[in-house]
């Protein structure tokens, strides 16, 4: 695959990636320990037969990992994803590349900022309290 465009990376990511934060729910007593209470990441899905794309990717962004994803449902195919999850890469390389190429859905660039206003609350640890916990729960909820 020759080098990707940051039109042609946006353009996907606008139709199959996703920007999102696992939160736990504060207010849910889970009984199966999880080692993490947020979790920000940064990934793109596509069938199987366009794999090559998602490791284009990972060379362009210099980072991430590409997985493969069984899907046992009837009619649809076995998928590969994209995921970046290391904050610091998401940090350095994601943000600062979306930031300078804006999603062109108004859903996708809502997705992003609130993306980025939860890393920088991450950055300043509110996760790590009651209420900062909440905060990103909520803020969580607005992302679609």
């Amino acid at each position: 695959m020759k080098n990707l465009s940051p039109e042609y990376i946006v353009g996907l990511v606008d139709g199959e990636g996703s920007f999102t934060v696992y939160v736990r729910n504060p207010d849910v007593v889970c009984k199966a320990v999880r080692r993490v209470k947020v979790e920000p990441k940064f990934y793109i899905k596509l069938i199987e037969r366009d794999k090559e794309i998602l490791f284009a990717l990972q060379r362009f962004f210099g980072c991430g990992s590409v997985y493969f994803q069984k899907d046992t449902r009837p009619n649809h195919q076995n998928c590969y994803r994209f995921e970046v999850f290391r904050w610091e890469d998401l940090q350095t390389k994601i943000i600062p590349f979306f930031k300078r190429h804006k999603p062109r859905f108004v859903s996708k660039r809502h997705d992003f900022e609130i993306f980025c206003l939860m890393m920088r609350l991450l950055a300043k640890e509110v996760h790590r309290t009651d209420a900062g916990l909440r905060q990103l729960f909520n803020l969580k909820q607005q992302m679609h």
